[in-house]
């Protein structure tokens, strides 16, 4: 019998009183608004600025579709409320800064963002520390956890806004402390694409945090925002090439390529029998740091399908489909050698790779020991497959990219 999330992860006590705190005066609801003209109102009052711009459509018809969802389906707790809507209101926010900024200096759209790097694979397949490793070029840049919650700083002091930041990534682990075996969170670090798109309302990220099924991620309005955000964060920064992140880009690969004709994909590869427990995990955590109520039936029924679209997108590169911008990186090769793994990714997209990143990467891996959280513990089984059942609903993407096999 499958266990239950609190038995997986169960909350400290402090989570679980406030939680209740919202049973007490007779729904969480009560106790913490999500009211959409309350909090576009509390946007324009705080910041006394009044246009959220329009560089990405209807940001208001989606954030109106997105909250309706959420009280209707996601049964958010308190804790769950009160992080929703301090993510609302801060997204509200960084629209109307950036709006000025751009009224402000109107040649921010001119800025061409060039060749990004951009990691994507499925999830859970070495694609952060990638990232992350990649992020330590000195002549790349890429999207800081400061840069994502306050592209456009709303305080002068580092440290003050080091510290708002941290509230919301460092806040994740005093939540639920199992999270930092499954993904580091800090606002040192840099972070996924979806992040930085949460001000278009209609980042995939939203989805991750609450069960929306009738709300859909609107990709378009994402990437339109994505842009805009990348041209502001380098506009009168020195030159350096952007490296971004995240697997939802698989599925929008055409797009990412219209946004960005010249970008370089990454491509990472695992094996699907440590990478499906791995991401069924972790998107159930994502869910229940904010309800009480996971639904692990219908998180678990897309589990194998991005495997199939993997196969799909090699047989689009070799029909030339897709352009010839792809490096596919193989997990146990990034393990075995990170420095040869990159210096070889590298090597393809025809970039130099100079020493002092070589010892770079080395340093960074030194200060930052594999399961330093503790281990982060999952097996088929826990979450309702079988090891045959992945084997064999995978085995087309393993032959196909010539995946090793770990078990």
């Amino acid at each position: 019998m499958l266990k239950s999330m609190a038995e997986r992860y169960p909350r400290p006590s402090w989570v679980r009183r406030v939680n209740v705190m919202g049973d007490s005066v007779g729904g969480a609801d009560r106790l913490v608004s999500l009211d959409v003209d309350e909090l576009v109102d509390l946007a324009k009052t705080s910041t006394g600025l009044s246009d959220f711009g329009d560089f990405d459509g209807d940001w208001r018809g989606r954030l109106d579709a997105l909250v309706t969802s959420m009280e209707q389906h996601a049964n958010l707790n308190v804790v769950g409320r009160l992080l929703e809507r301090q993510e609302i209101l801060r997204c509200l926010r960084t629209r109307l800064f950036m709006t000025r900024r751009l009224h402000e200096h109107p040649a921010i759209l001119d800025e061409k963002i060039d060749a990004p790097v951009i990691v994507t694979g499925q999830g859970r397949s070495g694609t952060t520390i990638l990232f992350e490793l990649l992020s330590q070029d000195p002549t790349s840049r890429s999207i800081s956890a400061v840069d994502a919650a306050h592209p456009v700083p709303p305080v002068n002091d580092p440290e003050r806004l080091l510290a708002m930041t941290e509230c919301e990534h460092e806040l994740w682990t005093d939540v639920q402390p199992e999270f930092a075996t499954i993904h580091e969170m800090g606002a040192h670090l840099p972070v996924e694409c979806i992040h930085a798109m949460m001000p278009s309302f209609g980042a995939f990220q939203w989805w991750m945090f609450a069960d929306v099924p009738d709300w859909a991620p609107d990709f378009v309005a994402s990437m339109q925002f994505h842009k805009v955000f990348l041209q502001m964060m380098q506009f009168g920064k020195p030159e350096a090439r952007w490296v971004l992140k995240t697997p939802v880009y698989l599925p929008i690969l055409d797009l990412v390529f219209a946004t960005y004709p010249d970008a370089w994909i990454v491509l990472t590869h695992r094996d699907p029998l440590k990478t499906i427990p791995s991401g069924l995990s972790t998107l159930a955590s994502c869910r229940w740091h904010r309800s009480d109520t996971v639904d692990l039936d219908r998180i678990r029924a897309g589990g194998t399908g991005i495997f199939d679209l993997m196969v799909h997108i090699l047989d689009r590169r070799k029909k030339g489909e897709l352009p010839d911008r792809f490096v596919d990186l193989h997990f146990q090769e990034q393990m075995r050698d990170p420095v040869a793994a990159i210096e070889g990714a590298y090597a393809r997209i025809g970039r130099p790779f100079a020493a002092d990143y070589a010892a770079r990467i080395r340093d960074y891996l030194a200060h930052k020991p594999k399961n330093k959280f503790g281990k982060h513990r999952y097996e088929p089984e826990d979450w309702g497959y079988t090891k045959a059942e992945i084997r064999a609903s995978t085995q087309a993407y393993v032959e196909a990219y010539g995946v090793s096999l770990e078990d």
